[in-house]
C-alpha cells in the first residue's frame, strides 16, 4: 500500500468547465438558458461557449489572461462563466453598480485586455476607460447587443468609444463550435478574479482557482439539496461571486436557467408563475422585497412539495423577514460565504420534522443563524480577538470567524501583505486559517451566529453590542421597511446605537421617540438606541447589503449625544 499514490490516470486537473460537456451529453436537448420566451438547449449553450472560447483565443487570448464583463444577467454572462475559463483566461465579473473611478481602477489593476460590455453600461465603461493612464493599454471592448430591449431605453454609445465588434457577430465570424477547449495544466490554475466591495478600503482581488470552484460548486447543491433538472431565477446577479457558483451548479443538474435583466417584485412574481421557477438565490433585500411588494404585484405560489424555494446570505436576515416570507409560501434556506470562499460554505441545516413542529416565530429565529459547515467544507471556529483560541458554545462569547477548506481563494492578486493578514494561524497554534472579520457567537448546538461586521460592533460603556442584534428586534416594528444600526459618538458613553429607518409606507405616523419607546419593551436598556433617523430609503451595495460605512459617516457628522439625552432625527419623517 505505501507504493501506491497519484498516476497519470488520476491526476486530471479538476475543473467545473467540463460539467458543459456533461450537461450537454446528459441534457443535450433540455432548456438550458431562457430570457424573454427565448430558449436555448445544453448542445446549444456547449456550442456557444466553444464559439465564445474559440473566438477569444483568435483575437489573441491566452492563459491567465483576464478577460472582463460589464454585464446584467443575460445569457451572454451566463456564457460567459464557461468560455471565457475555456479560452484559458481567467474571467473577471465587474459589479455593474460601481462609479467610473472604481471600475477603472479595477481594469487598471487586473490588467484586463479585454471588456463585454452591455449598452446599459457602455457609459460608465466609456468613462472608465478616459480615466486610464495614457501609457496603460486599453482592453478590447465587445458590445453585448440585447435584442429583446428596445434600444431606445439605453444611452447612446459613446461615438468616441472603440467598439471592436458585438457579441454575436464574434462568435458568428470567429467562433468554433468544435474548438478544442484549453484545459487547466493544474487545477490551482486561476479561473475567476473577483474584487471585494471595498467599503472600508480599496478593492481587493480575490483570485480562485478551478479546483475552488469544483469543490465549491458540488458542495453547494449538496448542501441546497438541489434536485435534477431545477428552474432557477437569475435574481441573484452573477457577478457577485459568481452568482454563488450556481452558473456551474445549473450545468451539473441539468437545470433552466431563467435570466433576468432587472430585478423587482412584480417581474419576480410573473416569472415563478410563468416559467414555474423552483429555485432562486438573493440577499435578504430581496425577501423583503417579495415579503413587502403590493398585492397587485403578486402571483400565487406552488404549494407542498413544490413550493418555490430560496437560498438567502450576503447579510445576516432578521428573523421577522424570514418570518413573513415563508408565510407567503416560499420555503427558505439561509447560508453564509463571502467573497473569498466561490460560494455558501456555511448552511443553517434543518432539522426536519424535530425543528417544524416549533413556532413559527420559533423556527425563524433558529433559520436566522447561519449555522454549521457544509459537507465540503474543512472546519469553521469562533475565536477570541485576542487569544486566536475557541470561544465558548454559550450562545453569548463573540469571536470572530475563521474557516479552512479547499475552496478558500489563492489570496489577493498583488497583495501579499493583506493575503498574509488574512490567511494565518490561530491561538491553538494551527496554521491556515482565514479570518473572516465576522464577529459571532457559537450556541451550544455547534450552530453559529454572525453578530457583526468587526468594523461594525459597537462598544457602549464597556459593553459590546451587537448591531445585528438590534437590528433584528427594529424588523419586529410594524411600521418598520429596512433597518440599519451603526454607531454614534457619545459624550460619555464613547458609543451609542443610532437607528436609520425606512418605513414601509410612505406618510406613516410614527416618530422617533416612538420608536425609541418601544424598543425599550423588548431589549436591553444599554442597546435601545439613542438615535433614531427617518430615510426613504438605506444606502446599499449592488448585493442589497446596507451600505454601513455611509450611515457611520452620517452619525459621525451628527456630532456626539449628551449624557441623558436620547436625540431623535427628528419629526415622522425626517431626511438627511
Amino acid at each position: 500500500m505505501d507504493k501506491l499514490g497519484p498516476n497519470a490516470a488520476n491526476s486530471c486537473p479538476l475543473t467545473p468547465l467540463g460539467f458543459l460537456e456533461r450537461a450537454a451529453t446528459v441534457y443535450g436537448d433540455c432548456p438550458s438558458v431562457v430570457y424573454h420566451g427565448a430558449a436555448s438547449t445544453w448542445s446549444q449553450t456547449r456550442r456557444r461557449c466553444l464559439r465564445l472560447a474559440s473566438a477569444l483565443v483568435s483575437l489573441g487570448i491566452s492563459r491567465r489572461d483576464v478577460v472582463s464583463v460589464l454585464l446584467p444577467n443575460v445569457p451572454a454572462m451566463y456564457e460567459a462563466h464557461f468560455g471565457v475559463p475555456m479560452s484559458g483566461a481567467v474571467l473577471n465579473s465587474i459589479n455593474t453598480r460601481l462609479d467610473a473611478r472604481t471600475v477603472s481602477v479595477l481594469l487598471r489593476h487586473s490588467g484586463s485586455k479585454l471588456v463585454f460590455v452591455d449598452p446599459a453600461f457602455s457609459p460608465l465603461l466609456h468613462e472608465a476607460l478616459c480615466l486610464l493612464p495614457p501609457d496603460h493599454p486599453p482592453p478590447l471592448v465587445i458590445l453585448v447587443e440585447d435584442p429583446h430591449e428596445k434600444k431606445e431605453q439605453f444611452p447612446p454609445v459613446p461615438a468616441s468609444m472603440a467598439i471592436s465588434t458585438t457579441y454575436e457577430r464574434l462568435l458568428e465570424e470567429r467562433g468554433d463550435p468544435e474548438f478544442a477547449w484549453v484545459r487547466p495544466e493544474s487545477e490551482w490554475d486561476p479561473m475567476v478574479l473577483n474584487y471585494t466591495s471595498g467599503t472600508t478600503s480599496a478593492p481587493k482581488g480575490v483570485v480562485h482557482c478551478h479546483r475552488a470552484i469544483f469543490l465549491v460548486t458540488l458542495d453547494s447543491l449538496v448542501s441546497w439539496g438541489v434536485p435534477e433538472r431545477p428552474t432557477y431565477l437569475w435574481t441573484l446577479p452573477m457577478f457577485h461571486a459568481n452568482g454563488w457558483s450556481f452558473p456551474w451548479g445549473m450545468a451539473v443538474a441539468g437545470g433552466t436557467n431563467v435570466c433576468l435583466r432587472r430585478v423587482d417584485a412584480r417581474e419576480v412574481y410573473a416569472a415563478i408563475a410563468q416559467h414555474r421557477v423552483s429555485h432562486l438565490c438573493g440577499a435578504p433585500v430581496v425577501l423583503n422585497m417579495l415579503a413587502n411588494a403590493p398585492e397587485s404585484a403578486r402571483r400565487p405560489l406552488p404549494e407542498g412539495a413544490h413550493k418555490v424555494r430560496i437560498l438567502t446570505a450576503g447579510a445576516p436576515p432578521p428573523a421577522a423577514v424570514l418570518g413573513r416570507t415563508e408565510a407567503l409560501g416560499f420555503d427558505v434556506s439561509h447560508g453564509y460565504g463571502l467573497t473569498e470562499t466561490a460560494g455558501l460554505v456555511i448552511s443553517c441545516a434543518w432539522k426536519g420534522d424535530q425543528w417544524n413542529k416549533l413556532p413559527a416565530s420559533e423556527r425563524a429565529r433558529l433559520k436566522a443563524r447561519q449555522g454549521v459547515r457544509t459537507p465540503g467544507m474543512a472546519e469553521v471556529d469562533i475565536v477570541d480577538a485576542v487569544t486566536g483560541r475557541s470561544v465558548p458554545r454559550d450562545g453569548a462569547t463573540m469571536g470572530e470567524i475563521v474557516l479552512r477548506g479547499g475552496c478558500l481563494t489563492l489570496g489577493y492578486y498583488k497583495d501579499e501583505a493583506a493575503t498574509r493578514a488574512a490567511i494565518r494561524g490561530t491561538g491553538a497554534g494551527e496554521e491556515g486559517w482565514f479570518y473572516t472579520g465576522d464577529v459571532g457567537v457559537m450556541h451550544p448546538d455547534g450552530y453559529l451566529e454572525i453578530r457583526d461586521r468587526s468594523k461594525d460592533v459597537i462598544i457602549s460603556g464597556g459593553e459590546n453590542i451587537s448591531s445585528v442584534e438590534v437590528e433584528a428586534v427594529l424588523y419586529g416594528h410594524p411600521a418598520v421597511d429596512e433597518a440599519a444600526v451603526v454607531a454614534r459618538p457619545d459624550e460619555f458613553w464613547g458609543e451609542t446605537p443610532c437607528a436609520f429607518l425606512s418605513l414601509k409606507k410612505k406618510g406613516v405616523n410614527v416618530t422617533a421617540e416612538e420608536v425609541i419607546a418601544w424598543s425599550r419593551e423588548r431589549m436591553a436598556g444599554y442597546m435601545v438606541p439613542k438615535t433614531v433617523v427617518f430615510r426613504d430609503e438605506l444606502p446599499k451595495t449592488s448585493t442589497g447589503k446596507v451600505q454601513k460605512f455611509v450611515l457611520r459617516n452620517m452619525a459621525s457628522e451628527m456630532g456626539p449625544t449628551r449624557r441623558g439625552v436620547s436625540v431623535s432625527g427628528g419629526g415622522t419623517r425626517s431626511k438627511m
